[in-house]
């Protein structure tokens, strides 16, 4: 099997390919230095010459308040771009794994949210997702649709090194406690994806670390869980407007996993000490060397 990972700079880019090479299956990770999502003959050109059995289509623009005031580039990327890879992966014959997200929903409720509830989205990026999703599933068979919420990974930026970062210099944080989900570590979410691709298990997956919470709990977790002594209080969204509306309710069922037979994904308790311990010891690693902390 000859997998291409896109995004391969991104968190989940990164930790999909670590996770390829750990169990010794072919891949190779791009990103915009190897070819543009929005010309279509550069990416077809550039699968086409791979030939890959899959494809994890991780790339996606992600910065969702700036989406606000970028729409149309926002679109062209999450949708346009999904439809050019989309395009590539059937002129190979390649599987597809499409990354989307919770924000195709409306985010009102508090049901966790099923595989076949209808889009809602509220902002910009929820729509371009939407987009993109439609493209995967209204003309391939054969791909893995998986949506994803409040990703961290030791590869990138992220609330966890956030909150670390504030708690480290500040001796309390405001943080929201009204909009619940669940904080993911993108390694887990690497593991079912290839888990899933040697299979036929085809459709749509939410993917995300058992347990709901708010980010205020999960900032509380992250202090605590740092040895850092840093007062979390919690506050409703209305003290920090955002130019894109943020989803209340981002918690999303699990069942369609776990019909698949695909092993159960960690807790977010679980997820965190590990994300914890091997960012702790990147960072020794970092010191004995000499380099900056990320």
């Amino acid at each position: 099997m000859r997998v291409l990972v896109t995004g391969y700079n991104g968190q989940l880019g990164w930790d999909v390919v670590q996770q390829l090479e750990k169990r010794k299956v072919e891949c190779r990770g791009v990103d915009l230095q190897d070819f543009d999502l929005l010309d279509g003959p550069a990416v077809k050109a550039y699968v086409r010459e791979y030939r890959p059995d899959v494809i994890v289509h991780c790339a996606a623009y992600t910065a969702v308040d700036k989406a606000e005031s970028e729409p149309q580039v926002c679109a062209a990327v999450n949708g346009d771009g999904t439809m050019n890879v989309v395009r590539a992966a059937l002129s190979v014959g390649a599987k597809l794994v499409y990354i989307s997200t919770d924000y195709v929903f409306s985010g009102k409720g508090e049901e966790p949210w099923k595989t076949d509830d209808p889009y809602d989205p509220q902002n910009v990026y929820g729509l371009s997702k939407v987009q993109g999703e439609i493209a995967v599933r209204s003309l391939m068979k054969r791909y893995f649709l998986l949506r994803i919420s409040w990703l961290y990974g030791l590869h990138g930026n992220n609330f966890v090194r956030t909150m670390r970062r504030l708690g480290e210099t500040r001796s309390e944080v405001r943080v929201v406690n009204d909009q619940i989900g669940s904080p993911t570590f993108s390694e887990d979410v690497a593991r079912v994806i290839c888990d899933l691709i040697p299979t036929e298990k085809f459709g749509i997956y939410h993917v995300t670390n058992e347990g709901y919470m708010s980010w205020a709990d999960f900032a509380r977790m992250i202090m605590e869980g740092s040895g850092i002594d840093c007062r979390v209080l919690p506050v409703p969204s209305s003290e920090y407007p955002t130019p894109a509306r943020r989803p209340k309710n981002s918690r999303m069922s699990p069942d369609a996993l776990k019909a698949a037979g695909i092993d159960p994904m960690p807790t977010v308790e679980d997820a965190l000490d590990r994300f914890l311990k091997k960012l702790a010891l990147e960072e020794f690693t970092a010191r004995e060397a000499g380099q900056p902390l990320a």
